[in-house]
C-alpha cells in the first residue's frame, strides 16, 4: 500500500489545493471575479507580516485588481528602502492614516497624481508600522469617513468607522480619480469572496449538526495536549512572568538608543510550589513610568542583579523537560533576548485559552474574571508577581479540566 493509500485508509484529508494568485483554496478562489481597474494614482500597500497569511485579507485582492499597485511586507524599512518604494517624481506620496493632523480626503483632496501609501493590518499593527518608520510619519496624512458600515460580514469590525483595506481604497481612489462608480469594480471579488466563505461556513455548520446527533460521536477535549501531559504526570509545569523597562514612543528623544529590556522575572513550579524571582538592573536609561508600572521602587530596580546573574541563577531552577507557560510572548521573548534559557516545550496560555474557548478571550485580567478563578496574593512583589499568580490560576484550571477529561 502506498503512503497516499495508507493516508486515505486512515481517514486523513488530502491537502487542499491553493490558488497561487489569491492564495485561497481553489474551492473558494475569487480570481474569476477580479476586475482590472486602471488608475493614475499609484498605490503602495505596506503590509504587516502577520496579515500576510490571513485567509480573508483584502490587500492582495486589491493589488490583483489594480495594475498600478504594489504590496510590500514588513514592519521596519530604512529611509533608503522607503525612498526606493515611494520615489516617483510625478506622483508625490501621501499616507492614508487617520488621527491628529489628518486631512479629510473628500473635503480637501490633494492636487495632481499621487502615490497613495496604505498600511495593511489590524489597528495596533498599523500603528506599529507608522511608529517604527519616521519616513512615513513625515508624509502628508489623509483620512476619510466611510459612507456606510463595512460589508465585511465574515469578520466583525470594532466600529462602523472601520472598513477593510479594499473598501478603503474604493472610497479614497474614487475621490482621487474623480470617478467613484468605476472603482466599484474592486468590490466584485470582495463580495464574491464573502458569499463563498459564508456558504462554506454554513455547509460545515450543517455537517457538524448532523454529526452531533449521532450517539457514537464524542467531543474530544480541547485542552492543549501539553497540559494533558502535565495532568498525567508526564512533565512538570513552570509558569513565568516578566516586566520590562520600556520607553513610550512619545517620550523618546531622537538620536538616543531605546530598546525594551527585562527588569523583573518571576516563576512558579507546579509540582513543588517553589518560586523564583530576580530583579534586573536596567542597562539603558530608566523610563519615567517604569517603576510605577512594574510596581517596584526605582531604587530597587537600579540596585537589581546583572543580566548574567539572572541567566545563571535561572538555569539552576529550570529543567530541560519542564513545560514553561506564559501569557503572551512579549516577556518570554525579552528573556530569551537577554540570553535566558527556555526549554523546548513552551505554551502561550493566551493561545491555549483561545483554542479552548474557540473565541477571543481578551486580556489576562478579563479572562480570569470571566472564569471566576481565585487568584491568591503573591509573595512576589509588583505586577510580575500578580500576573504570575494569574497565570498559575489559569494553568491549574486547565490541568484540572484535563484530569476531568473536559
Amino acid at each position: 500500500m502506498s503512503f497516499s493509500d495508507n493516508a486515505v485508509a486512515m481517514g486523513e484529508r488530502e491537502p487542499r489545493v491553493v490558488c497561487q494568485a489569491c492564495r485561497r483554496p481553489v474551492s473558494v478562489c475569487y480570481c474569476r471575479h477580479v476586475t482590472q481597474v486602471e488608475t493614475r494614482t499609484r498605490v503602495v500597500v505596506l503590509q504587516h507580516p502577520r496579515e500576510r497569511d490571513m485567509p480573508i485579507g483584502t490587500a492582495r485582492m486589491a493589488t490583483l485588481c489594480l495594475p498600478n499597485a504594489e504590496l510590500h511586507e514588513g514592519i521596519r524599512w530604512d529611509d533608503a528602502a522607503l525612498d526606493r518604494v515611494l520615489r516617483d517624481p510625478t506622483r508625490a506620496p501621501i499616507l492614508l492614516y487617520p488621527g491628529v493632523g489628518a486631512v479629510d480626503v473628500l473635503q480637501a483632496p490633494p492636487t495632481g497624481p499621487v502615490t497613495l501609501v496604505v498600511v495593511d493590518g489590524t489597528w495596533s499593527q498599523a500603528k506599529k508600522i507608522v511608529r517604527e518608520n519616521p519616513r512615513l510619519q513625515a508624509l502628508p496624512r489623509y483620512a476619510f469617513t466611510p459612507p456606510a458600515p463595512s460589508e465585511y460580514r465574515i469578520r466583525r469590525e470594532p466600529a462602523d468607522s472601520y472598513v477593510s483595506t479594499i473598501e478603503a481604497l474604493v472610497h479614497v481612489l474614487g475621490v482621487l480619480e474623480g470617478d467613484p462608480a468605476r472603482l466599484q469594480g474592486l468590490l466584485v471579488p470582495f463580495r464574491a469572496m464573502i458569499d463563498a466563505q459564508i456558504a462554506c461556513e454554513r455547509s460545515l455548520r450543517g455537517a457538524r449538526e448532523r454529526h452531533a446527533g449521532k450517539a457514537s460521536w464524542v467531543r474530544r477535549s480541547r485542552v492543549h495536549p501539553l497540559l494533558r501531559e502535565v495532568a498525567t504526570g508526564q512533565m512538570d509545569l513552570v509558569c513565568v512572568a516578566g516586566e520590562a523597562n520600556a520607553w513610550p514612543y512619545c517620550a523618546r528623544v531622537p538620536g538616543q538608543l531605546y530598546e525594551d529590556e527585562l527588569v523583573h522575572w518571576a516563576a512558579w513550579r507546579m509540582s513543588t510550589g517553589e518560586t523564583f524571582e530576580r530583579v534586573v538592573a536596567p542597562v539603558l536609561s530608566l523610563a519615567p513610568r517604569t517603576a510605577s508600572y512594574v510596581g517596584l521602587d526605582e531604587g530597587r530596580l537600579r540596585e537589581g542583579h546583572a543580566r548574567e546573574t539572572l541567566v545563571r541563577d535561572w538555569r539552576g531552577f529550570v529543567r530541560d523537560n519542564d513545560l514553561v507557560c506564559f501569557w503572551g510572548h512579549y516577556a518570554a521573548g525579552l528573556f530569551a533576548k537577554s540570553g535566558g534559557y527556555l526549554p523546548q516545550r513552551r505554551l502561550d496560555l493566551r493561545g491555549a485559552s483561545r483554542d479552548y474557548a474557540r473565541a477571543k478571550v481578551g486580556t489576562l485580567d478579563e479572562h480570569i474574571t470571566r472564569l471566576s478563578l481565585t487568584v491568591p496574593v503573591s509573595p512576589i512583589e509588583g505586577r510580575a508577581g500578580r500576573r504570575l499568580e494569574q497565570a498559575r490560576a489559569l494553568a491549574e484550571h486547565f490541568v484540572g479540566l484535563a484530569r476531568a477529561g473536559t
